[in-house]
């Protein structure tokens, strides 16, 4: 037992022997003065929580982030207008069902490549922002995205053997590294800097910048369509410019934040977490010292030796409290189950969520609102179907996620998801198994459900699932952790998109949508299940939250 004690704190087993034997008892109901060490930093973040106000520097900070969540949406949903304007630069003399329309494996590659380039930088950017420092990472996923943004605008076919569609894809799965980066490092900076009694709120109004990314996308297209309206109806191949413009200009609100991300500090939190694994390590080397001072002393070290070991011994601390390992930590049953939690519900979530975001001028065609390509001008559909983006986003999306910022203090974080997954799994099921009775009798009906499960995405899981993870993990693991359940969120976006999408025209144009919808109906359910293994942040600080005694053995 003991060498697998050993082998596990990195002491050698005749190490531990000599500190377990001169480790001094507690006795008279004293304090041991590791877990005195532990009251005193609990009541330090106490007294951190107590004295976190919102001042201009919160304010900056909170400013970042949130720009950070509309230009991560805005780069992500802006390739469902340029994939459309792709197919009428590209194709605009095939023939049949296929003029004017990106094919479907083109299409899936370029809408599923920031999502492949996220889960990556997630999970990459999640663990550097627990070993590095959230803020130094924070910054550098900022100049990846606006770097590989200004280049995607750029694509083009000019290397050999490679089309346009595949050079953009390659940039674009680069963009989705440096977003990627912001999920997890976003979540953990606000959480850290805010109060037990503003947290979710600030954290979930962060996120819901994403909302006005979403609208920013399509107005800009209308904009920058507008504009070169009359030269687009004389040559189509004008389009050209109005696709490279909107992804281009993403990178805007990038910069106009970057100089603020470069200055900023990590939080009080993190820097003493930093220190107090400095202060481990240290205690870990002198306990060393005082092993090695000891045999030196038995081997009959000469006087002066004998006087400097036993000062070393004197100011040698008791057995030093040793940190687990991720894989310690999680390796525990009621920690792992936590980060099932809440990896499953983002995962189940992402599938709906990206499933139809993506894809959302399939759904607007499907009810008739885009207009016919054959018969309207090509700055004509393009301009309908970005207004039907508005409209569906300002209808159901933009007003779920506010709702979610105003309400997460007082419902708390579980009971919003769960009321989410309950009412999408509801309105799936209605949507995908009455789906061509409801088109058929009122247009307005479908829309309205269809608004109503995109309000009960954001006032439900797509808020509460970015939320939760920023608080129920240690300061040590938590940019790690949060990496790892969006990166199981951007699993399930690329498996809506790389699968189920594939199949909606299996059986004719559009036919199979209704079938995705029930599919998405089932993994609502999967999702709902699932929250029940993650507990309940609401009221609580974060060590509270963690235990942060459950950290060290």
């Amino acid at each position: 037992m003991h060498s697998n004690t050993a082998s596990n704190t990195g002491i050698s087993e005749l190490e531990k022997a000599y500190v377990d034997s001169t480790t001094v008892p507690i006795v008279g109901g004293g304090i041991d003065p590791r877990d005195q060490d532990l009251l005193d930093r609990q009541r330090e973040l106490e007294e951190l929580d107590s004295t976190t106000k919102v001042n201009w520097e919160m304010i900056k900070k909170l400013t970042v982030c949130g720009v950070a969540f509309l230009n991560d949406a805005y780069d992500m949903f802006a390739i469902n207008i340029v994939s459309m304007i792709l197919g009428f630069v590209y194709y605009h003399d095939a023939t049949g069902s296929a003029k004017n329309t990106v094919p479907k494996k083109w299409d899936t590659l370029i809408k599923i490549s920031v999502q492949v380039g996220c889960l990556l930088g997630q999970l990459v950017m999640g663990r550097l922002g627990d070993k590095v420092g959230r803020t130094t990472v924070y910054a550098a996923s900022l100049m990846i995205a606006i770097f590989t943004t200004i280049a995607s605008a750029f694509s083009n076919d000019m290397v050999k053997g490679m089309n346009v569609f595949s050079v953009l894809f390659i940039w674009r799965v680069l963009l989705g590294f440096g977003i990627g980066g912001d999920y997890p490092l976003t979540a953990t900076i606000v959480s850290e800097y805010s109060s037990v009694h503003n947290r979710g709120k600030l954290i979930s109004a962060v996120f819901s910048c994403q909302g006005f990314g979403n609208v920013l996308a399509p107005i800009v297209g209308i904009i920058v369509t507008a504009c070169f309206r009359s030269s687009i109806d004389e040559d189509v191949l004008n389009l050209d410019y109005v696709w490279r413009l909107i992804l281009g200009l993403g990178c805007v609100p990038g910069i106009a934040t970057l100089y603020w991300r470069l200055t900023m500090e990590d939080s009080k939190r993190f820097q003493l977490e930093t220190a107090k694994a400095a202060a481990a390590n240290a205690d870990e080397d002198i306990v060393r010292e005082k092993y090695l001072a000891k045999q030196r002393l038995l081997e009959g070290s000469d006087a002066e030796a004998a006087v400097e070991t036993q000062d070393v011994m004197a100011a040698a601390p008791a057995k030093p409290r040793r940190a687990k390992t991720f894989m310690q930590y999680f390796s525990e049953w009621k920690h792992l189950k936590i980060l099932l939690g809440t990896s499953i519900t983002w995962f189940a979530l992402d599938v709906a969520f990206y499933g139809i975001n993506l894809n959302s001028s399939v759904v607007i065609g499907a009810i008739g609102f885009a207009g016919d390509m054959d018969k309207d001008t090509p700055s004509h559909y393009i301009i309908r179907n970005c207004l039907g983006n508005i409209i569906i986003n300002l209808l159901g999306s933009v007003p779920g996620y506010w709702v979610s910022v105003f309400t997460i203090e007082r419902l708390g974080r579980i009971r919003i998801q769960v009321i989410g997954f309950v009412m999408l799994t509801v309105l799936y099921i209605v949507l995908g198994f009455a789906y061509h009775q409801i088109l058929d009798k009122s247009i307005a009906a479908f829309v309205v459900l269809f608004a109503m499960a995109q309000f009960f995405q954001n006032f439900g899981p797509n808020v509460t699932t970015f939320v939760i993870p920023g608080e129920v993990f240690p300061t040590r693991f938590r940019s790690t952790a949060h990496g790892i359940s969006a990166a199981m969120g951007k699993l399930g976006a690329i498996v809506a998109q790389g699968g189920f999408m594939m199949l909606k025209d299996n059986g004719g144009k559009n036919a199979f949508i209704n079938r995705l919808l029930q599919i998405f109906a089932l993994f609502m359910l999967v999702g709902l299940g699932f929250t029940f293994l993650i507990p309940e942040t609401k009221g609580k600080t974060l060590e509270e939250i963690c235990d942060e005694s459950e950290e060290y053995y």
